[in-house]
């Protein structure tokens, strides 16, 4: 693996992570313009993923530090106030991609091999739900029980590459009348969790390399999307607020065709 090229998928992952236009999609639009070689084989391929993975998480976690605290704090005080509600309904929003990950992985793993036709079909899905998000009207409703669990069931859908995964969140938590604050806020932190759950769980199978004679790269992509990421979740952050959902609407459907064009005449 080349540096600079691991530095430029690192980078994508940090913007695009949290910016609505769908990490997992770009990855896959970057991997094939750069070659198949930029990532030389599936063991490292994974590593490298799971090593960008965390850096954005880790991102989330510098950003909503405070946020952070009060959710664990919520967890472990046993009483039903507002953190503990909180902490409860992040648990309730996962439940959806926890099951699609346990059941369905080998299913999902089958849209990640460089369908680029696919990816640019689900950036015009992401496109859709930008532009419809974007006229909801101001609220200052908070994320219910419920809706955190319909917002969960977006995450889950958003597991495949193209669909993104904040902007799948936060357009169907702004749909649902949440507050666009609220919205972004939490869709960025019900993540967290996921990720960290998802590096034990592929720690525990023994499928990393950690082997990899590409340890340079791999931490020079990890440092290049830990500080696109924090750039990107505080730009959103104020994006969201301002509604401005409809450039990143207009970009994905752009991205979106132009991948489908590539797949036909590429």
């Amino acid at each position: 693996m080349d540096t600079l090229d691991a530095i430029i998928l690192g980078i994508i992952q940090g913007l695009t992570e949290f910016l609505p236009v769908s990490s997992s999609g770009h990855l896959e639009l970057g991997k094939a313009i750069l070659g198949d070689d930029s990532v030389p084989n599936p063991k490292d391929s994974l590593l490298f993923t799971v090593v960008l993975h965390f850096a954005t998480a880790l991102s989330t976690l510098v950003v909503f530090r405070k946020d952070v605290w009060e959710i664990i704090k919520g967890l472990f005080q046993f009483k039903w106030n507002e953190e503990s509600q909180f902490s409860l309904k992040i648990i309730v929003s996962m439940l959806p991609a926890v099951f699609v990950g346990l059941f369905f992985e080998e299913q999902l793993e089958a849209f990640f091999g460089g369908n680029i036709r696919f990816v640019g079909a689900m950036l015009l899905i992401t496109a859709l739900l930008l532009y419809f998000a974007d006229k909801a009207k101001d609220t200052s409703k908070k994320v219910s029980f419920k809706s955190a669990f319909i917002i969960g069931i977006s995450q889950a859908i958003a597991m495949l590459p193209g669909i993104s995964r904040s902007g799948a969140t936060i357009s169907t938590s702004v749909l649902l009348g949440v507050d666009k604050t609220k919205a972004a806020r939490f869709s960025f932190l019900m993540v967290v969790p996921l990720i960290f759950g998802k590096m034990g769980k592929d720690l525990l199978g023994g499928e990393l390399n950690f082997a990899s004679e590409n340890t340079i790269a791999m931490g020079a992509g990890f440092v290049a999307a830990f500080i696109a990421g924090l750039a990107a979740c505080t730009w959103m952050i104020q994006l969201v607020k301002k509604s401005k959902l409809s450039y990143f609407a207009i970009y994905c459907l752009i991205v979106g065709c132009i991948a489908i064009g590539y797949s036909f005449w590429g």
